[in-house]
């Protein structure tokens, strides 16, 4: 029998890029985090982290056979994508308008008629895992952010709550206060014991679980 195995997180993704510096220059551009840039005689790693990223990216030369550009659909998960398409504006980075699919979110990944139809615009009430911008690096390998304000079931340890970053914090506590301020027009008073309100809130929402009233 083989034993059971437990942990195995992703940690690392290989890009194949044709211009190391360039490519180098660009994910620098996007704020992430340099972790290396190892040359030796034989090859050259360079590794960056997208921010709150528990997977990092290598590049390099001599680290991989396949062409430049060929990896597609590249996701980074956010709490407010029009948000973090302005940063990458500012940045100077070309990216697409904020868009999200006529049907399904087969869409984000490729750009046709009928069920890949690309719709302007966020998904209606900003709907989790429903709202995309896409953009690519310089040899054309395809990155998505993609909106996620609610785990669906199952996704997400329910003992454990963390925020990738002070914004994505920030955020959630936004969406509970507008979910607090109906909630306590439902009630019909001031919520005195709103801390533990908005405590339950921004854990059910993250972990997927029906929301409180």
């Amino acid at each position: 029998m083989s034993p059971e195995i437990t942990y195995m997180p992703l940690e690392v993704l290989v890009l194949a890029v044709s211009d190391v510096d360039r490519a180098k220059e660009f994910y620098s551009r996007l704020g992430w985090r340099l972790d290396a840039d190892v040359p030796t005689d034989e090859f050259r790693l360079v590794q960056f982290t997208p921010p709150g990223s528990g997977c990092s990216i290598q590049f390099g030369t001599n680290i991989t056979t396949v062409a430049p550009g060929s990896a597609q659909g590249l996701t980074l998960v956010v709490s407010d994508v029009e948000a973090a398409r302005d940063a990458l504006v500012k940045n100077g980075v070309e990216v697409s308008e904020v868009f999200h699919c006529a049907n399904g979110t087969v869409c984000r990944f490729q750009n046709g008629d009928g069920a890949f139809e690309r719709a302007g615009g966020p998904a209606p009430d900003h709907l989790s895992y429903s709202s995309f911008v896409a953009f690519s690096d310089p040899d054309g390998n395809g990155w998505l952010l993609q909106e996620v304000t609610t785990r669906l079931p199952g996704r997400i340890d329910p003992g454990q709550t963390s925020f990738r970053s002070a914004d994505d914090l920030a955020s959630a506590m936004i969406r509970a206060s507008h979910a607090h301020g109906e909630h306590e027009k439902r009630i019909g008073q001031a919520d005195a014991n709103w801390p533990a309100w908005y405590a339950q809130y921004m854990v059910a929402e993250q972990t997927g679980a029906e929301l409180p009233e």
